[in-house]
């Protein structure tokens, strides 16, 4: 039986999908740019190669909701291969981004073909669903700073490098105050607070982006 942890972790999805005979096309997008939006046709499931991408759900009273912030080497839209057959949220572009597209039908006959992509995707899935179990307890149970905290942290895909500084691209506080749950206000209040503490470093108008430093790990470890 094969290692599906080890196979996936030595496979290089990004190089395979780019490789000839795999039907697919490359689109990029400007920053703030729209990939799809809730309601359209689910017929595609992207790859996302160079840059940020949001997901969000808007819901009936026009709120709108951050579920998840994706970077390079993230599939997205896999929806579509469970039977969904319109988005139920959006992708947006939050950096300048490059995405491989690849049709429903080609992705289904490459994952029954190819058992290397077929693990990756699964650890893929596999580690979205812990993921959204993990987002759910946090706000069920965390405050807004210790959520705050950890999503800087899931920005800066720490665990997934090895410096103990990284640098989260330009993101407004509107959008760090959706994902969070809380206000803009108490956003700014705890960006101040952490850059205070020396947690992390920014412009007043984060359009430097900002530097996240490992030590803010300390704020969701502490009870």
């Amino acid at each position: 039986m094969r290692d599906m942890s080890k196979s996936a972790a030595r496979f290089n999805a990004r190089a395979f999908l780019e490789s000839a005979g795999v039907s697919k096309k490359i689109v990029e997008y400007a920053r703030s740019e729209g990939i799809f939006s809730q309601g359209d046709p689910g017929d595609s499931v992207f790859y996302l190669q160079k840059g940020g991408v949001k997901l969000s759900v808007l819901s009936k009273a026009g709120r709108e909701a951050v579920v998840a912030m994706l970077g390079p080497g993230d599939f997205f839209g896999e929806g579509c291969l469970a039977g969904q057959t319109v988005r139920i949220g959006s992708a947006t572009a939050i950096t300048p981004a490059t995405v491989l597209v690849i049709a429903k039908d080609e992705m289904v006959k490459v994952l029954h073909e190819q058992h290397e992509l077929s693990d990756r995707f699964i650890a893929h899935v596999l580690s979205r669903n812990v993921r959204i179990e993990q987002d759910l307890i946090d706000q069920l149970f965390n405050s807004s700073e210790k959520r705050l905290a950890r999503a800087l942290l899931l920005l800066a895909r720490y665990g997934q490098q090895d410096k103990p500084r990284q640098t989260v691209p330009k993101i407004s506080q509107e959008t760090l105050s959706e994902m969070v749950g809380t206000t803009r206000s108490r956003v700014n209040f705890f960006m101040n607070k952490f850059k205070r503490l020396g947690f992390i470093e920014y412009d007043g108008d984060l359009d430097a982006g900002i530097q996240i430093n490992s030590s803010l790990l300390s704020v969701v470890l502490h009870d």
